[in-house]
């Protein structure tokens, strides 16, 4: 039996691969993005699985943001702002206390993120909120196959073969066991995922109109 695992971890790990990120975006018509430098990423909402994800996503929209010319605001300064004036996270993903936030942290616009889809898929829409009036200045939306079942399968056949190891002349038992226990382990944020993400968001922020450097202060 531990042979036939064997197999199916190799198998698992010769079919990884990466998928395709596709992603589009609309910004408002004539408005001046020079205008708007300072930004913040205020919230990353949806299925996601964990604060560290969280983190990781509005950490890829800000490389994003950098290359575009933004200076967004650390995610840190963002959080300690949350908790201080006590914010939930379904107020922050309101238009107007989204940019209530910006207010406060003084930015000119503000990034709300939601995570649509987060396991095999991953699927996410993005919006830039003006500060003064919380209208929508840009939005994008993409998606991107991340082979998030295959690590879980993976995770899965690994946890099975400690689990048959251990299991002695109960193998099988032992087996059923770590499998379980190997799947649970295999749902974290894997390197592909993580990669996949980030293909994902450089698609949505594509076509995001640049900030001017000379707007920047």
């Amino acid at each position: 039996m531990k042979t036939s695992i064997f197999f199916l971890v190799a198998a698992v790990v010769a079919l990884i691969a990466g998928g395709c990120a596709s992603g589009e975006s609309f910004a408002r018509t004539g408005y001046d993005f020079s205008e708007v430098a300072k930004v913040a990423v205020v919230d990353v909402t949806g299925k996601v699985g964990s604060e560290g994800v969280k983190n990781q996503i509005s950490d890829f929209f800000v490389m994003e943001l950098l290359r575009k010319g933004y200076a967004p605001v650390e995610r840190n300064q963002v959080q300690a702002l949350l908790k201080e004036q006590d914010f939930q996270h379904s107020e922050v993903t309101s238009h107007e206390n989204a940019a209530e936030i910006g207010q406060l942290l003084n930015v000119a616009a503000v990034v709300v993120v939601n995570v649509g889809k987060y396991d095999d898929e991953i699927t996410m829409t993005a919006k830039m909120i003006d500060v003064t009036d919380a209208s929508i200045l840009w939005m994008g939306s993409g998606t991107g196959q991340t082979g998030g079942w295959l690590f879980t399968l993976g995770g899965a056949a690994a946890g099975a073969i400690g689990g048959a190891t251990v299991g002695g002349d109960n193998a099988d038992i032992g087996a059923v066991a770590g499998g379980v226990l190997g799947a649970t382990a295999g749902q974290a944020m894997s390197p592909q995922t993580a990669t996949q993400a980030r293909e994902v968001i450089k698609k949505i922020c594509e076509s995001l109109p640049p900030a001017s450097a000379s707007s920047k202060k």
